[in-house]
């Protein structure tokens, strides 16, 4: 995500804790949070795929997937 969204997501952000938010703005606030939750999320996601732990006997292992069934 580039800062110009990040900039947007704060100035909506700050119109709205002024009580000036239009439903137009609000759509796109929800919007622009959204695309921000999934570009953290899959930053995450990739930084723990490219993580390793190293155990107490000196090996060290890929971290795994858990699964959540």
């Amino acid at each position: 995500m580039d800062q110009k969204k990040i900039d947007r997501i704060n100035e909506l952000y700050h119109k709205k804790q002024e009580g000036t938010l239009t439903e137009e703005e609000r759509e796109e606030q929800a919007a622009l949070r959204a695309e921000y939750i999934a570009a953290v999320r899959n930053n995450l996601r990739n930084t723990l795929e490219h993580t390793s732990v190293q155990e107490p006997d000196g090996t060290i292992r890929k971290l795994r997937r858990k699964n959540t069934q």
